[in-house]
């Protein structure tokens, strides 16, 4: 995973779908990154639904832009144990 947000790269605690416009700009630049469920601070906080997410998210793009984009959905799992995260 990323280690800072960058030009490219993008952090959002949940998602929004005010954040279409950043993967528009994404797709009209150089590409970019976003990660769903990491704070402002790069603490990964997790996703709710993820699955529905994941689901919806590709036409949620292609209706809004017009087009598909080249996007790859990779879901981060984290293993707690005790007071240990993994």
């Amino acid at each position: 995973m990323e280690s800072q947000e960058k030009h490219n790269i993008e952090w959002k605690s949940v998602w929004k779908d005010e954040y279409l416009v950043g993967i528009c700009a994404f797709a009209n630049a150089q590409g970019g990154k976003f990660f769903i469920g990491i704070d402002d601070n790069g603490k990964i906080i997790g996703v709710e639904n993820s699955k529905k997410l994941l689901e919806s998210l590709p036409s949620k793009i292609r209706d809004a832009m017009g087009i598909v984009v080249d996007i790859n959905l990779v879901p981060i799992y984290i293993c707690v144990s005790n007071t240990k995260t993994v």
